[in-house]
């Protein structure tokens, strides 16, 4: 059985991003994975890097928090990161998250004068919604930005595949539009894993 993990990062349970959670792991847990999800504002975790953070990466070692989560990573064939886009970014306990779990010792390494990612052989699938309407983002390149963003964090891990798809107006659209999203949803991941 492969292994998937969710990230999700929202937290209102009743949000868009709750039911593209719900929808990745059914379709995940029907299609042979064994699936875990990780709410990040559920388990409160603690999205600043510190110095002590720093201290434990140059000992090669990491605190408790975060060698639980680079275990979940590492046992995991497919990664799935479900969030809402605020301020132009994901939200911050998401940043936080992948700057103290995707580090250096871990996530990469420098051999000589390259960088060498360690996460080889698995594949991650983003789900973002906005608030703002598919022209507006597009008419900015913001989708263009983002995306570069997302592949360059995993490709610098070693991660090859990385599939993002983003969901517009969410709060302005009906629920024939979102139900669509969420088809979507099982669309991409079906993709995925083939």
């Amino acid at each position: 059985m492969k292994n998937a993990v969710i990230l999700y990062a929202h937290p209102n349970p009743k949000s868009f991003s709750n039911a593209i959670k719900e929808t990745a792991f059914d379709f995940l847990s029907k299609n042979g994975f064994n699936v875990e999800v990780v709410d990040l504002y559920s388990i409160n975790f603690n999205p600043i890097l510190s110095a002590k953070d720093f201290e434990n990466i140059q000992q090669g070692t990491a605190s408790e928090d975060v060698k639980k989560q680079q275990e979940i990573i590492n046992k995991s064939d497919l990664i799935v990161l479900v969030f809402p886009v605020w301020w132009y970014n994901m939200p911050a306990i998401l940043k936080g998250y992948i700057d103290r779990v995707f580090s250096y010792g871990f996530a990469y390494v420098e051999e000589g004068d390259e960088i060498k990612g360690l996460l080889k052989g698995k594949k991650v699938v983003i789900f973002a919604n906005f608030g703002g309407s598919e022209e507006e983002y597009k008419r900015d390149n913001f989708d263009k930005c983002l995306n570069k963003t997302f592949e360059e964090i995993f490709r610098f891990c070693g991660i090859d595949f990385v599939k993002t798809k983003f969901f517009y107006s969410v709060p302005y659209v009906d629920d024939s539009v979102r139900k669509g999203y969420l088809a979507e949803v099982e669309n991409t991941l079906k993709e995925m894993v083939g």
